[in-house]
């Protein structure tokens, strides 16, 4: 499920010529800051989501690594 959470929230990121992130607001730009509080909120999604995968991955990898040596 996180893997599929962050890949959508990467496909909504903005790239080099806008994207689909400026479909929710991401297009209005803040004269104070580089860019606007949806894009930092998107950024903040992205990174937690992409840390709850990394953990997944790891702990998969634990499990698998330690399941042979339980079952004996």
């Amino acid at each position: 499920m996180a893997s599929v959470v962050l890949v959508l929230l990467v496909l909504l990121h903005r790239g080099r010529g806008g994207g689909l992130s400026s479909l929710f607001g991401g297009g209005m730009q803040s004269s104070l800051s580089g860019s606007s509080v949806v894009e930092k909120n998107l950024d903040r999604l992205t990174l937690f989501f992409g840390a709850v995968w990394l953990i997944s991955i790891i702990g998969v990898g634990l499990l698998m690594k330690l399941a042979p040596a339980a079952a004996t």
